[in-house]
């Protein structure tokens, strides 16, 4: 079922300001496919819950039209949407057994005891929770209660299922674990779905499309590899994992080999290739080189003519820190500049070690490297 958000404004009484307001989503216009996974992403206070519980019907917006499957929706009740809502909390019901408080919301709408049996032995097996469902909540794991409250979301197959944050009470393995079970789960029943999570790495998982906020605007809306590899502004490269920005003039915008769009030229004077630009950058623009920190090449640089996968070397510097994770090596380079450049090198055994206080190169392919607007 689709969404579409046309002009979506909230505003709150300011608790600070005798008469004031507080705008916690400014001007929204999106639309939710059929069966996509899309997710709210963004710091705390950037609007996205707001924007899921007003999807919810639970806040209504200041200005603007909330559509579900072609029907206008603004004055429609929440319990009247057909849409399902995981929280934080699992909310499970204590004083019922994992079958009970999966069938629930069927049990609400009247339906037969067979046909609620054999609905919920379905969603359970798929949930892989069928041999839990005699037990009480307080005798399972977080994981197991977390895919009960999904089960119990599932089973009732509304329009459209609305998350909030809802793996943020699980350990860090455990989260990585359900988040995985949580796309299988979407993919399988194929329910529209919006996700509300400051994670990056959680975003990037789940997600067709990812919508970056900040300060109630969206940002960026793209599939993740384009908001990792192809942000389009400062915000959302700095937000969406580490990057490495090195300020440049724009040369050249044109078509070229396979993996270069373009040149510019660095501080001092040089001529770089590029992979991609970002919109609205033309020759002579002041912008940033974006490059990501496992897209630079530590060691000697290979200088020559630029062509796919070949590296162009940017600078040397001296190694401050270097970090071993066992599969990866965390460096930051002193380079001169205002900030030390990050750089990530996988398989360490295979690859050199460079210790703090070593002089190394560091280069990158031009198909890595992207250019943002300045300002």
């Amino acid at each position: 079922m689709s969404v579409r958000l046309i002009d979506i404004r909230k505003e709150f009484p300011d608790p600070e300001r005798e008469g004031g307001i507080m705008n916690a989503v400014l001007g929204m216009n999106l639309e939710i496919k059929d069966g996509e996974f899309l997710t709210l992403l963004g710091p705390s206070g950037c609007g996205k819950t707001t924007t899921l519980r007003m999807i919810a019907g639970f806040e209504s917006p200041t200005e603007g039209e909330i559509w579900i499957g072609g029907e206008k929706v603004n004055d429609v009740p929440p319990n009247k949407r057909d849409t399902t809502m995981v929280f934080q909390s699992y909310a499970i019901f204590p004083h019922m057994s994992v079958a009970q408080n999966v069938g629930f919301g069927l049990e609400l709408k009247g339906r037969p005891k067979a046909e609620i049996a054999s609905e919920v032995d379905k969603v359970m097996r798929v949930m892989g929770i069928a041999e839990l469902g005699r037990r009480r909540p307080d005798q399972l794991s977080g994981g197991q209660q977390q895919r009960v409250a999904l089960a119990r979301a599932v089973v009732n197959k509304p329009r459209v299922l609305l998350f909030d944050e809802p793996l943020s009470n699980l350990d860090a393995k455990l989260r990585e674990t359900m988040r995985v079970e949580i796309r299988r789960i979407q993919q399988t029943f194929g329910i529209t779905s919006v996700y509300v999570t400051h994670d990056q790495a959680e975003a990037m998982t789940v997600s067709d499309r990812i919508v970056v906020m900040e300060k109630g605007r969206v940002m960026q809306v793209g599939t993740p590899f384009e908001v990792y590899s192809r942000p389009n502004c400062r915000f959302v490269a700095d937000f969406i994992g580490k990057v490495n920005l090195f300020p440049v003039r724009i040369a050249a915008v044109a078509d070229g080999p396979e993996g270069v769009a373009g040149t510019v030229r660095d501080s001092s004077g040089r001529l770089l290739p590029v992979g991609s630009f970002g919109a609205g950058i033309g020759v002579g623009d002041e912008a940033f080189l974006t490059i990501r920190p496992e897209s630079l090449k530590l060691g000697a640089g290979l200088p020559g003519e630029v062509g796919l996968g070949e590296s162009v070397e940017l600078g040397t510097g001296k190694v401050t820190k270097a970090v071993y994770l066992g599969s990866l090596v965390e460096y930051e380079i002193d380079s001169g500049g205002d900030k030390p450049i990050q750089a990530v090198s996988y398989d360490p055994i295979d690859s050199r070690f460079y210790k703090v206080g070593e002089r190394v190169s560091f280069s990158y392919a031009a198909r890595a490297a992207h250019v943002l607007r300045k300002d």
